[in-house]
């Protein structure tokens, strides 16, 4: 098994799941000795029509990407002061990758807690790290 690093990784959504991961994480990073990384994944749209080239408006990238850096920001600040990691991709893919690079010790992250067809249809991110990570997930449910 690989070194680890003392660290903590929580993707966030800014609901309130993730929010309660954060308190969680802040909470066991403090018995543990463990840093509390934060880590925002940003999705752009991407359209797609017969006969047309999958294109984005001038600069609706940087928009996209301020607005979610200033949402990190703005919570890592509420929280604390905690480092915060902002990406673009897939949110599965990247919380992997992140946690892979900070070499952390585990994530700890909300979940919807989707039933049903609304988690067939919409997946679950939580699920999916769970299954590839090869570090110990934690996940936290919003009060019901």
């Amino acid at each position: 098994m690989k070194e680890r690093a003392k660290v903590i990784l929580v993707p966030v959504d800014f609901e309130e799941a993730s929010l309660k991961a954060i308190e969680l994480a802040k909470d066991l990073g403090a018995r543990l000795g463990l840093e509390v990384v934060l880590l925002h994944i940003y999705q752009l749209p991407v359209y797609t029509y017969p006969g047309l080239e999958p294109a984005l408006m001038p600069g609706f990238h940087a928009e996209v990407s301020a607005a979610a850096s200033r949402a990190v920001q703005q919570l890592s600040a509420q929280t604390g002061g905690l480092r915060a990691l902002l990406r673009d991709g897939d949110p599965s893919t990247e919380i992997l990758a992140a946690a892979d690079e900070e070499k952390a010790a585990m994530i700890v992250m909300g979940t919807h807690g989707r039933r049903g067809l609304s988690h067939l249809f919409l997946g679950s991110v939580a699920e999916q790290v769970i299954r590839k990570s090869d570090v110990p997930v934690l996940t936290v449910r919003a009060a019901s």
